[in-house]
């Protein structure tokens, strides 16, 4: 799978175990950044990622933040989004099965690396289980103008 990753500097603790995990399960990766404890702005990293997505350059894509807060926001505002801060297995499970979620946002405060590449392993493993939830999905793409088939 192609993943697109992007960090910002308050989530440099889980870069390299993140890259580390998704090259020893075999996943391509777009990185953007940042590698650096220079202050950047979390938008620019979620809207790189995000346009990956939407573009079909990657399958999947992951964002990391202080909190994933905010790399959760500036996400889901670009059309096609559906990006869901996790902090647990099943959220990571359930946002993928039930939501069709198509980026993953993790919180450096509040999550371990070891948490976050089970958190990563789950999401990325987990698919989209459609019927009722297809229904529901469906609705709020059908806001963002588009027609779900």
């Amino acid at each position: 799978m192609k993943i697109s990753v992007g960090f910002d500097h308050g989530a440099l603790q889980l870069r390299v175990p993140i890259l580390e995990a998704l090259n020893e399960a075999g996943h391509t990766i777009i990185d953007h950044g940042t590698d650096s404890k220079d202050s950047v702005d979390y938008p620019d990293y979620a809207k790189l990622v995000a346009d990956d997505v939407v573009s079909g350059q990657s399958d999947l894509g992951i964002l990391c933040c202080t909190t994933g807060i905010g790399m959760s926001i500036a996400a889901n505002k670009v059309k096609g989004i559906r990006a869901a801060l996790v902090h647990h297995e099943d959220e990571a499970s359930l946002t993928r099965r039930h939501n069709n979620a198509n980026i993953l946002c993790l919180g450096a405060m509040h999550t371990s690396a070891v948490t976050a590449k089970r958190l990563v392993d789950v999401f990325l493993t987990s698919e989209f289980e459609g019927g009722r939830h297809e229904r529901r999905v469906c609705k709020f793409i059908d806001w963002e103008g588009d027609s779900c088939v």
